[in-house]
């Protein structure tokens, strides 16, 4: 078992063609920034991303299910 009791790590998620960090606690619980900001955007986040998705000619964003990303960096750590 860890002997850590909370962790982050920061990683890039295409889906948010930005960089987020992942919250990891010893429990497996977790949270994500990148879902805390462009799951629910505001006006500002909201047209960055508009703009940001033209560039890059697709639809960025975050879905406030637990995407994959987040679960196998959680796995990764908790493995070690």
């Amino acid at each position: 078992m860890s002997d850590w009791e909370i962790t982050a790590t920061t990683i890039f998620c295409d889906a948010v063609g930005d960089e987020v960090t992942v919250i990891v606690h010893r429990d497996g619980t977790l949270s994500c920034t990148g879902r805390q900001k462009y799951a629910r955007p505001g006006k500002e986040t909201s047209r960055a991303n508009k703009k940001k998705s033209q560039q890059q000619g697709k639809q960025s964003g975050c879905s406030e299910v637990e995407c994959s990303r987040v679960i196998q960096c959680r796995d990764r750590l908790l493995k070690s």
